[in-house]
Formats: structure tokens, sequence, C-alpha cells
């Protein structure tokens, strides 16, 4: 654990530095919001196409376009953009691999790359600009990166569990011991991101019901493709399974779940540095056009009642066809709800890994962008 605190002090640092040689604005400078831009209706994005972001309801229907909505508007200039993502193979990076396969960016007049790097080693480079994009979470380092000074907003969602998923929290039982109740003090977590992720908003609420606090669990950090062989190993005694990865344990002797993401609430999604919020916003509007208008096209509903666009997920994300199919679909949703990141950072500090005072909504996310790819005015 000593290393994974290491690593994420100095990611912070460098976070601070880039921080430091950049011009980040003040809290009351202006930003790309509806005050600054012209936001006009767009067809076929009505009502349904926003939703209140202080309703958190389970149920609540997330926002909807009809298909092939918003229209592609095309940049005057080709613009190359790098996003970054833990993953290609995660069901959750679907409209990515999916906006980029179908052209989706392209009509937009984006050149579109993604780059697999983990969101410790990405932050450094958006900060820098090397990066224009990071596909993941507003995790504690993005926090404590923001509080330094560093100009980083969540703003975009990505998805909600669909009914029936038991992503999340899976533990291998020891003797004697029951799903009931579930001693989790000392307990060894394999996770993509380690202490400090997003992951811990749903876990304390799960471990409300069990023995161990935040503070109490031994954090791994481990690759994509690591997370799931070392629970089945026993490399950790716990882990954080998405979709479709849990459908490998479950009903299995001797593992499991204790909780999972809220309903209808995203933890994570694009993340954009200076370059899409302050220099070049027509590109990063256009990124969440083509990205809303793929969720849209292919994702609007149970997508996964379609056979033949499974098959075509399938091969997209190299997965198995069987297993992909064997969970419910993903709620794609591209809105943030209100109050999000107060929950997170409240998380982030039972884990001892918050920078400071917790941070007010402004300055973590900017729902203007997507507001205005859907014509929504607030």
């Amino acid at each position: 654990m000593r290393s994974r605190t290491y690593a994420a002090a100095a990611v912070t640092a460098v976070l601070l530095a880039s921080a430091a040689c950049s011009s980040p604005y003040e809290d009351n400078a202006p930003r790309a919001d509806a005050g600054s831009r012209t936001i006009v209706p767009v067809d076929g994005c009505g009502d349904s196409s926003w939703t209140d972001p202080a309703d958190l309801s389970p149920g609540r229907p997330p926002a909807r376009c009809q298909s092939g909505a918003p229209a592609p508007r095309p940049l005057t200039k080709t613009r190359k953009l790098t996003i970054a993502t833990g993953t290609l193979s995660a069901e959750y990076v679907a409209p990515l691999q999916v906006a980029l396969d179908k052209g989706e960016f392209e009509r937009e007049g984006l050149d579109v790359t993604l780059k697999v790097l983990p969101t410790p080693d990405a932050l450094p480079l958006l900060a820098k600009g090397d990066l224009d994009a990071i596909w993941a979470a507003p995790e504690a380092a993005v926090m404590n990166g923001v509080r330094g000074g560093f100009d980083i907003r969540w703003v975009a969602g990505n998805f909600s569990p669909g009914p029936g998923s038991r992503s999340g929290l899976w533990v291998r039982l020891k003797d004697g011991e029951s799903a009931s109740r579930v001693a989790m003090s000392g307990r060894r977590l394999g996770t993509m991101i380690g202490k400090g992720s997003v992951i811990a908003y749903p876990m304390e609420k799960a471990l409300e019901k069990h023995g161990g606090g935040l503070d109490e669990i031994q954090y791994q950090q481990l690759g994509a493709a690591d997370v799931l062989t070392a629970l089945e190993n026993g490399g950790v005694d716990s882990a954080w399974l998405l979709d479709p990865v849990w459908r490998k344990v479950d009903g299995r002797s001797g593992y499991a779940f204790l909780g999972g993401q809220p309903r209808g609430e995203p933890l994570g999604g694009l993340l954009y540095g200076r370059a899409l919020l302050q220099d070049d916003v027509d590109a990063g509007v256009a990124l969440l056009r083509a990205y809303i208008r793929t969720v849209n096209s292919y994702f609007a509903a149970d997508y996964k009642k379609d056979e033949a666009f499974v098959t075509y997920l399938a091969e997209l994300l190299k997965a198995d066809r069987s297993v992909l199919r064997s969970t419910p679909s993903l709620r794609m949703d591209w809105e943030i709800r209100a109050g999000t990141t107060d929950r997170l950072q409240s998380a982030y500090a039972a884990q001892g890994v918050a920078e400071g005072d917790p941070l007010p909504e402004s300055r973590t996310v900017n729902r203007a962008l997507y507001e205005e790819a859907v014509g929504h005015t607030p």
C-alpha cells in the first residue's frame, strides 16, 4: 500500500507542477458556459434530451435524443484528438469504440486516437497537454490536482448498471463465513485504480452492512485483465468486478457480491483539460456531440436484444460473446448527477487520500458542453 501512496503523491505533484506552469483561471473567471456561447435548439433533441441533475431516483430514464441526433456539425479544420482510457475491452468503453468504428468522430471533423493508459499515468499527460481527454473518472488524484489549480472538469457521464447487474464488490468467503456478514477489515482489494478510486463511494455504502471501513482495507492496483485472475488464485481476497467480468464468479461457491454502483448515477466518463475547456471549445463540443449521437443511435435502450449488434460488439471489444450476452445492458448516460463529486470526495476523505477542503461542484463539473451539444438552455 505504501508504493501506491507514493505513486498517488507523485501524480499529484506532477499535476501541481503542470498547473503552476499554466495559467489556470480563477474561480470567477469566464468559462465555456451558456453565458459565453450561443446555444441553439437541436433537431431530434427535445425535452427528453436533458434531465434535472438533482433527480437521483434509480429508475430515472436517462436523457435521450432521436437516433442519429444530434447531427454532425463538422469543424472547419480537422482536429486531431487523443483520448486515454484504462482499457479498450471493457463494455463501458463501447460507445467510444463504436463511435470510432462507425465514423462518428470523423463526421465531426475529428481525427480521434484511443490510447490505453492507466489514469495515474494519463493525468500528468493531460496536465501537460499531451492528451486532450481521458475516459476515466474524477478520482482522488484528479480532485487533488484541481485543488492545486489545474483545469480539469468532468464533462460527461458514461453509464450506470442495468437492472440485474452485479457489477461491484465481490469477495472470497473464508471458511464458515456467510454473504450476509463479511469481515472486510484487513482484506486485500484488487482494483484497476487502487486507493483513491471512485469505487470508494459505493464501497463505503456496501461496507456499512459489513465489518471494516475504507481505511481498514488493503488496496492492490492491478491491470484490467489481472483483477479477476488475482481474485480467483488468491492474490487478493476481494475485487471490484465490472460487467461482464463478474459473471465469471456469479453463482460459484465461495464468492459473494456485497454491493455495486448506485443505479442511475454515473461515476465516470469524459474528463477534459484546458485544451478542450478553453482553447478549442468547438472541438470539445464536437467530441461530445459524436459521443451522444453514438449513444442515441446504438445504446439508447436494451441494446443486447439485438443479437447482431451483440456479435459486432463482442468482436469490437475482443470479448467473449456468450459472457457479454449474459449480462444486462448498461444504462449509457452522458449526464452528470448533482452532488456526485461531493459524495466521492467524502469517500476519499474516509480513505485518507483527500488533500485539503472539499471542492465545490463548480470546480469539478462542467455540464455546459453536453447541454450545448443537445441544445438545452439552462
